[in-house]
């Protein structure tokens, strides 16, 4: 299969890059290169003979539709997205010309191209998106497929309209769509401006661990090759038109997590005193949703796929992964807005 793998340099993407390639595919990466893609991400598939890559922002539609006559894809997943909760606070424009106006301009760039080519039936838009868009829980119950939209932030409002807009373009047009929301993903090549790497990478450095409120935000963390698993897996095997929610079942408080990290470390890398010493609790970010959780039971009884790392696996690979790879993070930190305190209202 060829797929078409829109933002296929970002955290997300770039696993299932490599997955795909591993997986025996072919893999079309188009991504515009913005602040947080990275093409280290994907140099181990970089020269594989299926690998190829085209430097495209989703908003620019002529360029899209220049891709697809190109590359001919089967397939398209759609992971190119601004997606961190702060900076949609500062600058929400971003993620509405990008989740809104560039979801927009590749459905109807994928739509004209599956009508070209016959409307083929194994054709299949895979839109990829976030539990965010279900809103806030409380300290019970969790999100299924059937639950209402309720999003709180620039961010998830913007995922939110995209998921419409696909929804509307397989009711009206007919696309073949499945569609795909996932709890939070963490791993290497995450970039170091989310919680988790900026907890290692301050630690690291000896400064402050900063934590929202008084951490008790709830957060189900999904490991990210684990989601690239399943991603393929809904790709190829998903009911057409249909959602699935693909969740890790690893509910941690973002305080339990953050003394998690800081224990791996005093043992990967002991320093003169524990790192959760350096724990400092700061002003919440406006509108922080208290409790995300994912019920997974739709794709494990239909396709068969449970989460195969645990937190605390998944956290020791990811803790061992930064600890290895200094060149790949450091060269990342001077990029815009890394490192400073953002989303303040």
């Amino acid at each position: 299969m060829k797929i078409l793998v829109t933002g296929g340099a970002g955290f997300i993407g770039s696993a299932v890059v490599r997955q795909a390639i591993g997986d025996g595919h072919q893999v079309v990466n188009l991504d515009a290169l913005t602040y947080a893609a990275c093409l280290d991400n994907v140099a181990s598939v970089a020269d594989h003979e299926n690998y190829a890559f085209e430097q495209v922002d989703i908003r620019d539609r002529a360029a899209l539709d220049t891709v697809f006559t190109k590359h001919a894809p089967d397939a398209v997943m759609h992971l190119a997205a601004e997606s961190h909760v702060d900076r949609s606070i500062d600058g929400p424009g971003d993620f509405i010309e990008t989740n809104i106006t560039g979801t927009f301009n590749l459905l109807e760039a994928a739509r004209k191209y599956w009508l070209e080519a016959g409307r083929p039936e194994t054709f299949r838009f895979h839109h990829i998106s976030t539990d965010e868009v279900f809103g806030s829980l409380g300290k019970t119950g969790q999100f299924t497929e059937e639950t209402s939209y309720d999003p709180r932030s620039p961010y998830s409002a913007s995922k939110a309209a995209s998921d419409h807009l696909v929804r509307a373009w397989a009711e009206t047009y007919g696309l073949p769509v499945v569609l795909t929301n996932c709890s939070n993903n963490y791993g290497p090549f995450h970039f170091p401006e989310k919680l988790i790497p900026v907890v290692i990478l301050n630690a690291l450095a000896g400064k402050e661990i900063p934590i929202y409120g008084d951490g008790s935000n709830v957060r189900d963390w999904l490991y990210v090759e684990d989601h690239a698993d399943a991603l393929l897996l809904v790709l190829q095997k998903g009911a057409l038109n249909r959602s699935y929610n693909i969740g890790g079942e690893n509910e941690r408080s973002n305080l339990e997590l953050v003394q998690t990290i800081c224990a791996i470390l005093d043992r990967l890398k002991p320093a003169a005193t524990p790192y959760a010493d350096l724990i400092t609790f700061v002003t919440d970010r406006p509108g922080h949703d208290a409790r995300y959780a994912i019920d997974p039971t739709r794709i494990a009884t239909e396709l068969g796929w449970r989460p195969s790392v645990t937190v605390e696996e998944g956290l020791e690979k990811t803790v061992q992964w930064y600890l290895d790879n200094e060149d790949w993070w450091r060269a990342l930190q001077n990029r815009d807005g890394v490192g400073q305190r953002l989303g303040t209202g």
